[in-house]
């Protein structure tokens, strides 16, 4: 199994905080009380593997649609008015990603990079509505050849406590890039053209750089 690079320095934390438990706990003559703590530290190391595990995946280009950014469940599908860049009506579709979802992200559309801003904020649970405009955020615009403009929106849940995004503006990207990784639950909306044909539905588990949200 691959790590991601997010997790190298995470991981190596985990393996020197479960080896030192163990080591302590292990000159002990207390039985019962290692083997707890060897079980319940290992199953903790083996999670926090998982977590930033990196799935091989072969990635087929679809310039005409926007791939899902995440793996993870629909959540929302619904008109409305996105503030912070476009400051009116759009199509906006969100996948909440649980512990157990892969937490890659990836660029959804190929295009430009036109523009990137991180916003610190709460940490409300990510599939609350509100979430999208008070919690911790980073939100990437990418303009297409044809022009067209899609919104991406990383954002920090409960337990979600860093959003890293690779945006940088002016940057040509497609479907292939990685957009950024978000830590132990999260979500990520998508804000696009009133009148997008859609091709997921609510509840919907989709997976990340594969499944076709909607075609433009």
């Amino acid at each position: 199994m691959r790590i991601h690079k997010e997790g190298y320095l995470v991981i190596a934390v985990a393996i020197f905080i479960w080896l030192s438990l163990n080591m302590a706990v292990g000159i002990t003559e207390e039985f019962y009380f290692r083997c707890f703590t060897f079980i319940t530290t290992s199953a903790l190391l083996i999670f926090v593997i998982r977590f930033f595990r990196y799935p091989q995946r072969s990635i087929e280009l679809k310039p005409n649609s926007v791939l899902s950014p995440a793996d993870g469940q629909i959540v929302a599908i619904e008109e409305t008015t996105e503030s912070e860049y476009f400051g009116d009506r759009r199509l906006q579709i969100s996948v909440f990603m649980s512990v157990n979802s892969v937490h890659i992200n990836w660029i959804p559309v190929p295009g430009i990079i036109k523009y990137f801003k991180h916003h610190r904020g709460k940490f409300m649970a990510a599939y609350l509505p509100k979430s999208s405009s008070d919690n911790e955020r980073a939100t990437t615009v990418i303009e297409m050849p044809d022009g067209t403009e899609i919104l991406v929106r990383q954002i920090a849940g409960a337990v979600a406590k860093r959003i890293i995004s690779y945006s940088k503006v002016n940057a040509q990207v497609n479907q292939q890039n990685e957009l950024g990784f978000i830590r132990f639950g999260s979500r990520v909306d998508l804000f696009l053209p009133i009148g997008t044909k859609v091709k997921v539905e609510l509840c919907q588990n989709v997976t990340g750089s594969q499944t076709v949200i909607a075609d433009l």
